[in-house]
């Protein structure tokens, strides 16, 4: 236990000593410059359980800023610049070390889907051209192996070609492929002796000709194993096992669409009271642009003000309605990222125009708080400015230190660095929460027990012990996060559970260690397997997160 704590007391060290270079601070948040150029644009994010971040962009469109490993180069017969391309359009990126490696994706990326499964490994579906019936795995390196592992590919691994489609981890472990354009239905993943074919009328009925207003739809499991899927401006429940529509909910009030191109985004608020006989799950749906924005954008070069609302619904309310609430920016293209505490981080986009190149306006650079247990009309928390535009085909995501880092941004058809209005942005940045502030390092728990990467079984009690300078004051909370893959403003699969209390504890009169014990989901249901990370929270202030993994 020594030795953890030891490893720990160093990657706060070393934490600290990172917080203190931002470029703004106060109570608002701070943010900080990783990387001026990792090479690529990133247009796709996921973090895996090794604590590094797989991003990759699309691979037709001539040269990136970064060389292939070794000297290679690849045939790229659809590159709309070259026919043979040597440099990369994905890397890694280690979060501790904050360093980057060329990887070399195959086919073409543009555009798609993914998540994790339960044994850790990225699955990545789709993209544009050769790569649209393509299933992509990356598995995560060993850290001894490091510059081993890279992509590889499955051809036709799709049933039918998925582009702006958007994925969901299953109970069983298995993905389910959703939509995409010119595509009602839907697949799983891996494959299994039934049809692979499943038609989705819903996703023909939210179609808005073309302008579409239904690409990358907002997915989230129910504790019945349902899906909620949302559309344009409305959404289903859907049992995919017998491909049958259990519930529709209303439309959101005003009717305005929040799907791809009128980009808004959406989360899954954290799930709580998990062993209760009604599991309350809450939707939140924020932004988005006026209907007709996009063919506004693109035929007359007008651009509409983004819409300043956010609607929210529980899901399995009886009679389930929209509650609207009014942001303090207007947002379109932008991300929410669950945090450790349960607040939700409205971040990225602008506030005007919609998705698609060259068709956004007016950069949002305050990200915003949105506090889900305070009363309507005292939810939101403006924080403070980045200096980089992040529009179109940016991205975020949560690490488990509690930064999100913020990528990408290239509303061009190619990298474009002059004579645009935003030029392609190749920067990594991260965004600090002010829970990871100095003033409270004091309160902050520094978990030394389990060791990271432990497995722990569906409804068993898991044991935390962690370290605080001060005295802990009850209820210490723990939250877990599984990782989500992010591109065009939605983080799939994203979700946050707060684990049952059942005890916690002083470990000694005298001693700043300290046990807290919670059970685990009982069902995937709630909780899919594989791995999530796991923060104890004193004060409201999460600790860093470890790596658990449920099966």
């Amino acid at each position: 236990m020594a030795t953890q704590a030891t490893t720990q007391i160093l990657r706060y060290f070393t934490l600290f000593l990172l917080l203190s270079c931002h470029v703004a601070s106060g109570g608002g948040g701070t943010w900080q410059l990783l990387l001026r150029n990792v090479g690529i644009s990133a247009m796709h994010s996921q973090l895996l359980h090794n604590d590094r971040v797989i991003m990759f962009d699309r691979s037709n469109f001539g040269p990136s800023n970064i060389s292939l490993p070794n000297g290679a180069c690849r045939d790229s017969p659809n590159d709309v610049v070259s026919a043979r391309d040597c440099t990369a359009h994905s890397i890694e990126y280690d979060v501790a070390l904050n360093r980057i490696r060329p990887l070399t994706v195959q086919s073409n990326t543009w555009c798609s889907s993914g998540g994790v499964t339960p044994d850790g490994t990225l699955l990545q579906t789709g993209g544009d051209k050769e790569g649209e019936r393509k299933v992509r795995l990356f598995t995560p390196c060993d850290n001894t192996i490091f510059d081993s592992c890279d992509w590889t590919e499955v051809d036709n691994g799709l049933a039918a070609r998925r582009w702006y489609a958007s994925n969901h981890v299953l109970p069983d472990g298995r993905q389910i492929i959703l939509g995409g354009r010119g595509e009602f239905n839907f697949e799983f993943f891996p494959k299994t002796n039934d049809q692979n074919l499943y038609t989705l009328p819903f996703l023909l009925e939210t179609s808005d000709g073309q302008d579409e207003n239904n690409l990358y739809p907002y997915v989230f499991l129910n504790n019945d194993g349902n899906l909620f899927i949302f559309a344009n401006n409305r959404a289903i429940l859907l049992d995919y096992s017998k491909n049958t529509v259990v519930k529709r909910y209303p439309e959101i009030p005003g009717g305005d669409p929040r799907s791809y191109p009128s980009t808004g985004s959406a989360v899954l608020l954290p799930i709580k009271n998990l062993e209760a006989d009604i599991v309350e799950l809450e939707v939140l749906v924020c932004g988005g642009a006026p209907k007709g924005s996009y063919d506004l954008a693109l035929r007359k070069n007008t651009f509409v003000k983004a819409l300043d609302t956010c609607a929210r619904i529980n899901i399995n309310d009886a009679n389930p309605q929209w509650v609207v609430e009014k942001m303090p920016i207007a947002r379109v293209n932008g991300d929410m990222i669950l945090l450790p505490d349960g607040h939700v981080l409205l971040i990225n986009g602008g506030s005007s125009g919609s998705a698609g190149w060259e068709l956004g306006r007016e950069p949002v650079l305050n990200p915003v708080l949105y506090h889900p247990d305070k009363p309507v009309g005292s939810r939101f928390e403006v924080q403070n400015a980045n200096a980089i535009p992040r529009m179109y085909h940016s991205t975020a995501i949560l690490l488990r230190d509690g930064r999100v880092l913020v990528g990408g941004s290239n509303p061009h058809a190619f990298y474009n660095f002059t004579g645009v209005l935003f030029p392609t942005e190749l920067s990594l940045e991260a965004f600090s929460p002010s829970f990871l502030e100095p003033q409270y390092s004091s309160v902050r728990p520094m978990i030394v027990y389990p060791r990271p990467q432990s497995t722990i079984n569906y409804g068993r009690v898991l044991r935390l012990r962690f370290l605080v300078t001060r005295r802990v004051k009850s209820p210490v909370k723990v939250t877990m996060v599984f990782p989500s893959f992010n591109s065009h403003s939605f983080s799939m699969n994203q979700r946050l559970l707060v684990l049952d209390h059942i005890s916690s504890s002083r470990l000694g009169i005298f001693s700043s260690l300290y046990e807290v014990r919670v059970r685990m989901p009982n069902s995937p249901n709630l909780a899919p397997p594989g791995y999530y990370m796991v923060f104890v929270l004193n004060q409201d202030i999460p600790s860093e997160g470890i790596w658990i993994r449920l099966q």
